[in-house]
């Protein structure tokens, strides 16, 4: 896998990867032509092991990096840590704030973001769509941050970021898809719909990507600004999504450490 990414540029790289994770979303959605629903329980623990692989993504992946690379560039390390991991949180705070969204299981006086007259289903592929822009970014910047030849970025760890993120994706097409075909759309276009949120990631990946190799003094800032963004939509949605059955929370804790563990594991082997 790693000699086959290799040997394309760092922009065609990231492209490639974020086709892949857009394909594990596009997987999750089409769950929608075998069934109705997912049992809660399954829903909730695959949302859990989502947060799980992002935490330890935005450590194992952006930030550690981004650290190191601050320190080899000549900036204040914790400084520029700061900077770049609050400015993904509030980037994705104003994001949240004006982008019309609903989160699944919400009925539509529960949308976000400015008011509109937009369809129910048109506001549950934003919602989806709000969490894959730093997924992307995420990767683009990684793949970008290998071309710099700095020592703590490695192709196998940009593929481990990518690993991660695709697997991560799959309840999130789920989450969007079942709902609609409860409420009476059709399977192919609860699959559509669904499969449509994670179109927005290879269009970030490749923006990550160009940016950082235009501009490589502010890689660092770029690697925590995408940690930042990532645990924002962590925390603000993916596990109250998941824990919002109270039985549940213990189980969707440890599928949460899971996919840290997951994550970790691969990130550390391949990187």
């Amino acid at each position: 896998m790693i000699g086959f990414i290799q040997q394309f540029d760092p922009v065609m790289q990231a492209f490639i990867a974020t086709l892949f994770t857009w394909g594990v979303t596009a997987a999750g959605a089409a769950l929608v032509f075998f069934t109705k629903a997912v049992n809660p329980k399954v829903m909730d623990s695959m949302l859990g092991f989502a947060a799980g692989v992002m935490i330890a993504a935005s450590f194992w992946s952006l930030l550690a990096p981004g650290i190191e690379m601050a320190e080899q560039l000549g900036h204040t390390p914790w400084l520029t840590a700061v900077i770049g991991f609050m400015g993904g949180g509030i980037f994705m705070r104003l994001t949240d704030k004006f982008l019309p969204h609903l989160h699944p299981g919400l009925s539509i006086d529960k949308s976000e973001g400015v008011k509109t007259s937009w369809q129910r289903s048109t506001l549950l592929v934003l919602a989806i769509t709000l969490h894959n822009i730093p997924e992307g970014l995420a990767v683009g910047v990684a793949f970008g941050a290998v071309a710099a030849n700095l020592p703590s970025a490695t192709i196998g760890g940009a593929i481990a970021l990518a690993i991660g993120i695709g697997i991560q994706n799959f309840p999130e097409g789920t989450a969007v898809s079942m709902p609609l075909r409860r409420e009476g759309m059709s399977k192919g276009k609860s699959f559509l719909m669904g499969q449509a949120s994670g179109i927005v990631e290879p269009i970030a990946g490749v923006i990550g990507a160009l940016f950082v190799l235009k501009m490589q003094n502010i890689l660092p800032y770029a690697l925590c600004f995408a940690a930042g963004a990532m645990i924002f939509v962590v925390v603000e949605e993916i596990i109250p999504e998941a824990q919002r059955d109270n039985a549940n929370i213990d189980m969707v804790t440890m599928a949460t450490m899971i996919g840290f563990s997951v994550m970790m594991i691969l990130d550390v082997s391949l990187g």
